[in-house]
């Protein structure tokens, strides 16, 4: 089997890739900041090497012998993005790496309209393919394991309030991690996916009060929706990194992510709808799970290990 690269791994969207490719059977080399990378106990990677995204040294040679490589950019590193993600599919090409694999953790625009910073995926996708490495872009465009963050869990569990800074109105196709790992574990021998891009999301697209409905049934009791303002999840959310955002960069992060959510809920781009079907079509070979489905496998206790918010 093949021995895949995960940038990223201890965060919520590694530990997920690496739980789905040791379903499949691949080795799974461990990449980040940390030589002994904290990787939940359950996601055992069967190596590790140093991987800093400001330290262009460490590239090559965590990328070196590796079939494929999956890639996750951070969320605190919002304004390099189109340029870094560039850079490290080279990095990934010279070490001869046979696929890179990027999940944006965003909509990729594909349709007319102000595509906001999600304009900043568009670029970063052309860096990718113009870097020579066969290469497969997968847009994710709103996870359901946001749920289980330091931003939006202690609510539902302590209080029994859903709050998120989406309008009632606002539609989404909610993807859980697991899933986004399937897919990129099925574009790696796919010739069809080398050189190519897809939005992917959830099987249902629905709204907030929907989303506290689905809570409300799998916790047994009412989960009511209320929403916050997009100015106070930003806060809510630098919050929830704690200290892996410096003082200097929180308020300008908090900013940038309440203008993100203002965006997201008056856009006429729909950046949280999917072509679910076209999707399916793309990928029969995953079976993406409910909103319902995936709140009800959940560990919501509070010892249960969890990247806190990345």
């Amino acid at each position: 089997m093949a021995l895949v690269s995960v940038v990223g791994a201890t965060g919520r969207q590694g530990l997920a890739q690496i739980r789905q490719l040791g379903a499949t059977g691949h080795r799974v080399r461990a990449l980040s900041r940390s030589e002994t990378p904290d990787l939940g106990g359950s996601n055992i990677a069967d190596e590790a090497r140093i991987f800093d995204l400001y330290d262009e040294e460490t590239w090559v040679p965590a990328f070196e012998g590796s079939d494929a490589v999956f890639y996750t950019h951070p969320l605190q590193a919002r304004e390099d993005r189109a340029t870094l993600t560039g850079r490290v599919a080279a990095a990934v090409e010279k070490a001869g790496g046979k696929r890179f694999i990027w999940n944006t953790s965003s909509w990729i625009p594909e349709r007319p309209g102000d595509p906001f910073t999600y304009g900043n995926n568009t670029i970063a996708v052309n860096s990718i393919f113009r870097s020579g490495v066969p290469a497969t872009v997968f847009g994710s465009v709103l996870f359901m394991d946001n749920l289980l963050t330091n931003w939006a869990r202690p609510f539902i569990v302590d209080e029994s309030r859903y709050v998120y800074p989406h309008e009632a109105h606002l539609e989404a196709n909610w993807i859980s991690l697991d899933d986004v790992g399937k897919c990129m574990v099925a574009a790696m021998d796919r010739p069809d996916f080398e050189g190519s891009w897809l939005n992917i999301g959830g099987p249902q697209r629905i709204k907030p009060p929907q989303v506290a409905e689905i809570l409300s049934k799998v916790f047994g009791r009412e989960i009511k929706y209320d929403p916050c303002t997009p100015t106070e999840f930003g806060d809510l959310l630098v919050g929830a990194f704690g200290d892996d955002v410096p003082e200097e960069n929180r308020e300008t992060m908090s900013a940038g992510i309440a203008a993100f959510y203002e965006y997201n809920n008056k856009a006429e781009t729909k950046p949280f709808w999917v072509n679910t079907d076209f999707m399916q079509q793309r990928l029969p070979e995953v079976e993406f799970e409910t909103l319902e489905q995936w709140a009800a496998r959940q560990d919501w206790s509070d010892s249960a290990h969890r990247p806190p918010a990345g």
